[in-house]
Parts: structure tokens; sequence; C-alpha cells
């Protein structure tokens, strides 16, 4: 049926019922379209020509009996092609002490959309469901219309990328390094020596460096659409507004940000990202994507009506079972996503079949995946949530599931998660770090982290490897910073230092800070160096925080989420004056890669298992056998028998003692004698200058006695 609209450019249009189908399906002779409410009573689809035009080319509301099956209304429009903009109007209720925020006077976003064109500004009143300016404050519906806002959906098709010869590295979990890095702030830098700085294309031009530096997998900070101009906070220090950076407040889940575009072209952020992860693969790296399923841009109840506030309220989102006008706020941002709900976890589910059919990503990292693990009630029920289907999807087997087990209502339940899933490592970093900065009682716990934690993860079947150890990320101190620093220093994020972590077990070393002190510095190069050795040695899945390879600092500032200047941006000039550090590191990655102990497939049993008369593990002192977890110790050795069998190892490895000294203070280790003839070489000594920190041609000890250096470390290989 034809039908007749606002403008004569859309006489070209008919419309026929369409499928239930959600998002947009584009085909030959047109596009079919689909979007999900329950509760709203009237749905229009509205065509634009370009993204900041007010006035829609085509219009039409959708019949109530034709164009729906169930809750999905949906209807197929002939002639139209991809390149064009739309967006939804839904009528219903507005009572929002009953849920419902619906509001026809705002274009909607589509949840499915791939593409969204043009900027959103969150000082723009029309973006906002309610009137700004009443006294009812959210009560009072706002008669703005919002296709002003120039925020709207694309018609836009992901399947016309040539992926050619395109194959996912597929590494073990065990054999990954993960290299966690943002894409505007790891070649933003003027002296990042790219073309295309702070863009998807920067990367692909720093891939050799990555290469050099050993890591196989890059984990992308937040890279679904969302808003830089959603801060409207000011830096006190400047003046200056203050941005949202990171990207942690999506405004969809399927398409991309054009906030890494190279160029103005509309969709190119698209191709660019699908161009990165074809250039990635061909390197043999994989592509992990930080991802966002725990809540929206929208926030609570003051926040803007851009989709799933305007589309279905309470179905999206978890309201306050005393009042729906308020928004539960397991997230720590206004709203928090209704995952235990079907239509939103069949929505999840999509996004990320998207993502790996589509766009080819290799794995994903959750935010604050507690709460998909709860209920409608806020109930932790792990196996029976959407964790336990995305584990289990068909399209999704073979992707690397990790999970940030932890959320902002005190849900902690690193280790509780289904059988599938690798969890960042919280205790890992606590631990690692106290015992660095010479805390008590921290020996007995650190022994259980290196052995990839099992009091965690040795359960329904899980591996040292579903154990992601870290000892910084995006969230938190730098290393550089966690040894330059005893307390945080975020004033320039205008919130008084009231934000980021108290929690930071760092130490200055004797200045706060920046010094030009060689000792200091000294001492700082080489705790750093035994922050990089626990974390190479540890079993389990390591990742390092860009920039970390070469003493990057944010001055002290451990939430830099909305600073987007030198405080954030990596300083590659960094990569020279630290060249031992970066030197060291490379090194570390490489020593892991080589030695199957160190990514072993199964825990510690403590027994001999191959045979050699050495025990899989065994924990020493500063004697043989003598491990000291005593409060007051600060040291600790272990020896990891090679001759045991490991899934992917060609062939038998060399016997590794580690030996770790926190102490102020020199010990002398006696080393357990090998058996067969072999002897000790060493590899690493922490407290040396490069390049004896790390010996390429290890040197055999001519003693079994060697004097640990104060605050430093060492590794051994039998040969």
């Amino acid at each position: 049926m034809e039908v007749t609209s606002q403008s004569t450019k859309s006489s070209r249009f008919k419309v026929t019922k369409g499928e239930p189908i959600l998002g947009t399906r584009i085909e030959d002779n047109g596009v079919n379209f689909g979007i999900y409410t329950r509760n709203g009573t009237s749905v229009t689809l509205e065509i634009y020509e370009k993204y900041y035009d007010e006035t829609p080319i085509f219009k039409y509301t959708l019949d109530k009996i034709a164009n729906r099956t169930g809750d999905i209304w949906h209807v197929f429009v002939e002639n139209l092609t991809s390149g064009y903009y739309y967006g939804w109007r839904i009528g219903g209720p507005y009572e929002p002490e009953k849920g419902h925020r619906f509001n026809p006077n705002k274009l909607l976003l589509d949840p499915y959309a791939k593409v969204l064109g043009g900027k959103l500004d969150f000082s723009d009143y029309s973006i906002y469901g309610y009137d700004r300016d009443s006294n009812e404050k959210d009560l009072r519906i706002s008669s703005l219309d919002s296709a002003r806002s120039g925020l709207k959906s694309v018609i836009w098709n992901c399947k016309n990328y040539n992926w050619k010869d395109d194959i996912h590295p597929r590494h073990s979990l065990n054999d990954l390094v993960i290299y966690e890095m943002h894409v505007r702030l790891f070649t933003i830098s003027p002296n990042s020596e790219v073309e295309h700085r702070g863009t998807y294309k920067g990367i692909i031009e720093k891939i050799n460096y990555l290469k050099e530096l050993g890591v196989n997998a890059v984990e992308l900070m937040p890279v679904f659409s969302f808003s830089m101009n959603d801060n409207l906070n000011i830096n006190p220090l400047t003046g200056e507004r203050l941005k949202n950076v990171w990207g942690y407040n999506p405004i969809s889940f399927f398409s991309v940000t054009n906030n890494y575009r190279y160029g103005l072209k509309i969709g190119d952020e698209v191709v660019q990202f699908q161009d990165l992860v074809y250039e990635l693969h061909k390197n043999d790296i994989e592509i992990i994507l930080d991802v966002v399923y725990n809540h929206t841009a929208e926030g609570n109840e003051m926040g803007p009506t851009l989709n799933f506030r305007g589309l279905e309220n309470s179905v999206y989102y978890l309201l306050s079972r005393v009042n729906p006008r308020y928004y539960e706020n397991y997230s720590g941002t206004g709203n928090t996503i209704n995952s235990s709900h079907y239509v939103v976890k069949q929505m999840i589910l999509d996004s990320l079949r998207h993502w790996v059919s589509e766009m080819h990503v290799d794995g994903f990292r959750f935010d604050l995946a507690s709460i998909l693990g709860r209920d409608t009630k806020g109930n932790w029920v792990g196996d029976l949530s959407l964790l336990k289907d995305i584990a289990d999807d068909p399209i999704l087997a073979g992707t690397k599931l990790i999970a940030e087990g932890w959320d902002a209502a005190g849900g902690y339940y690193v280790g509780d998660f289904p059988t599938g899933w690798a969890e960042w490592n919280g205790k890992f970093r606590d631990t690692v770090r106290k015992f660095i900065r010479g805390n008590n009682g921290t020996v007995a716990d650190l022994a259980t982290r290196i052995a990839g934690s099992p009091d965690l993860f040795e359960r329904r079947g899980r591996k040292p490897y579903h154990s992601v150890n870290f000892v910084t990320s995006h969230d938190g101190f730098t290393l550089w910073d966690l040894v330059s620093y005893n307390n945080k220093h975020n004033e320039a994020n205008g919130e008084n230092n009231k934000d980021g972590t108290d929690a930071n077990y760092s130490f200055n070393h004797g200045v706060e800070g920046e010094t030009n002190d060689m000792k200091i510095i000294k001492l700082r190069k080489q705790q750093i160096k035994n922050f990089i050795t626990i974390l190479m040695v540890s079993q389990g899945l390591p990742m390092i925080l860009m920039g970390d390879e070469f003493c990057r600092t944010q001055l002290g500032n451990n939430n830099t989420y909305c600073q987007d200047n030198h405080i954030s941006w990596v300083d590659w000039s960094r990569k020279n004056k630290f060249a031992d550090i970066f030197e060291f590191t490379k090194k570390m990655i490489n020593f892991r890669k080589k030695h199957c102990a160190l990514r072993r497939d199964r825990f510690f049993t403590g027994k001999d298992i191959g045979g050699d008369g050495i025990a899989d593990i065994t924990w020493h002192g500063v004697e043989p056998f003598k491990p000291d977890f005593s409060y007051f110790s600060r040291s600790l050795a272990f020896m990891i028998s090679g001759d045991d069998y490991i899934k992917n190892c060609q062939e038998k490895d060399e016997d590794i003692y580690v030996a770790l000294n926190a102490f102020d203070q020199d010990l002398i280790f006696e080393i357990p004698k090998l058996p067969n003839g072999k002897k000790w070489h060493r590899v690493v000594d922490t407290s040396k200058e490069s390049p004896n920190d790390f010996l390429e041609d290890p040197l055999k000890l001519e003693t079994l006695k060697y004097k640990v250096k104060s605050r430093s470390s060492i590794v051994l290989i039998s040969q």
C-alpha cells in the first residue's frame, strides 16, 4: 500500500506489513524495520535524508494490527536503501511513578542500529523526556522535539566488508598475554609518531610495536557508541569542561563509536574498525572488546530519553520496587539494565553475536559483569542467569569471555562465574601490590595467587587460566604511579578528589610524584621489574596496561575517565627515557611464552607428576622446603618442575626457581639441589641494571646460595 507523507520526495516509498525482526534488514527492494514495545500505544517510523534534518522525508504510523506481531512492531519500506537516517516515535502513558516514560516528541534511536549519525550534547534540552524548566522535574513531560538534536540511526549493512582470508588466531587462554588499551589515548599524543592519531587506523600503525612487545591480544576499552559530551563537570584547575573519554556510558550496543573515526564520512567508523580487526588478525593478535551491558547513558530519572527509556522503560531497566519512578543503581551510574528479562537477554546476545559474526572480534571483557548474574530482585543467580546463556551460545563458541566479577552495589563474585568464563582477579592485584609495598601478612596469600588462585577457580572444572592476573588496569594508578605516589591526586576531575579508589596499596619510596633523585628512580624501576616478574611467572592469564612497559604516568590521577589531555595520553617519549623497563618487560613476556611450565592447563598438586623426583611445585624460604608463611614474613621462593605434561607444550620444560624478597634488607637464599646433574642458571635479578637484570644467555651458578638484594626478585632455570 502506498502512503502519503510530509514531503513529495517520499512518493517513491511504499510500505508493506514487514516481518517481526528487530532492527533493520536490508533487502534488494527495500528495508525491513522492527522495534520492541509492550506498553506503547502508537509507533511511528520517520526517515531523514541527513542527520541534522529536523523534518523527515517520510513518516509512517504503524497499524496496531497489521504491523504488530506480539510486542514487535514491524514494517517494510520499499525502494529504501542504506545510508538514510531514521528514528522511532512511541506514544503511550507518561507516568514515571508507574514506570512509564513514553513521549512521542522524542525521536528514538533504534537499539539495533549499526551506525549512529551526528553528535549528542547532553546540554541540549530537547533530548530530555521531561521539562527541565519545570519545578515538577521529571514528572512534567517535555514538548520539545528531539529530532533537532542531530543524533539519528543510520540504515547500514555491515556485511559488505570483504574479509578476504581473515582467520581468528584462536590462541589458547593459557597462551594469551593481554594488552589493555584505549583507542584514542594510545596514539593521540603528537609524539606517538603515527599519521592517524587517536583513531582505529592509529592502532594499525602501531601493530609492529605490539608485536615487538610480544603481546598477542589487545583489549580495547569501550568502542560502543558513546558521547564524550555527557560529562558536565568543570576542571577547577583550568576552567575547561571535562569529557567522558573512556566511553563507559554506552548509547547503543551494536554501533561502533565514531569518536575514533578518521575523517568525516559517516559509517567509515565501521569499515575502519573492521580494517583494524583484519590487520590485527593478520599479525596473529586477537582483539577483545571491553563491553558495557550493565547500564546505559540514559542515567537516572533526570537523564535524557535516547532509546530504551522511551521504548519500554519498565522492561529495559531495573526500577525501584518501592517507587518505579526511580532506578536501581547497581552500576553506580544511575541505572541498571534488566538483563534477566528475556527481551533484554536476547538483545545482549544478539549484540555479542553481531560483534563476533560481522565484526570478527575474538572476545569480550564484561564491565561490572556481576550485574548480568543478578535476577530482577538483585539476587546473584550465576548459573541461572544470562551469564550461562552467553557461555553456552553456539555462535559465541570459541570466543574469550572475561568478567569483571564485582559491581557498584557491593556484589563481589570472583570465582563464582559459570564454566567457560575467565575473570579479572582483583585479589591477585591487591595481594601483589601489598607484598611489593612491604605489607605484613601477605606471603601465604601471595603463594595462592602465584599458583593461579585455586581457592577461587578450582571449582566446576575451571583452570588456572580462568584467572586474569593484573597489577594495573585503566581503573586506578599506572604502574609508575603505583611506585611514585602514596595518595591519589584527582583534583583536576572536579570532584574534590573524592572520586577514584583510596585502596591503592601504593608507595612513593620517599618523594610524592616525580623526582630527579636517581636512587629513588632506581628503586622505583626495580619495584616495577618485581611487579612484571611476578605477573609473568604466575599461573593464570597476564594482562598489562598500555604504557606500563615504559613507565607511563598519569601524575597521580587514578580515575582519568574525564581527562582527554596530557594526563591520560600515552607519552611515547618515555619509551626512550625508560628503555630499560621496556626491554625488561619485553624479555619477561618472551620468557613466559617460552616456558610451558608458566602456562599450565591444570592446578598444581604438590606431587611428583613427571617422575623426575621433583613435585610440580614446591615452596621455599631462605632454606629449601621451609617457606615462611608467618605474619611478619616478606619473602617467598618456589620451584616449578618442567617435567610435567602441559597441553600445547611440544616438549618438557626447564625447572624454574623464583625467589622474592620484599624486605628492606638483603637475604641469602639456599637453593634446592637439582637431580640428574642439572645446574641452576640465573636469568633474572631485578636488583641489577639493564641489561644484566635479564640475561639472554643465562649464567650458571657456582654455588647453591644466592644473595637476593632488598626489594628484588630472581628467576633461575635448570640446564
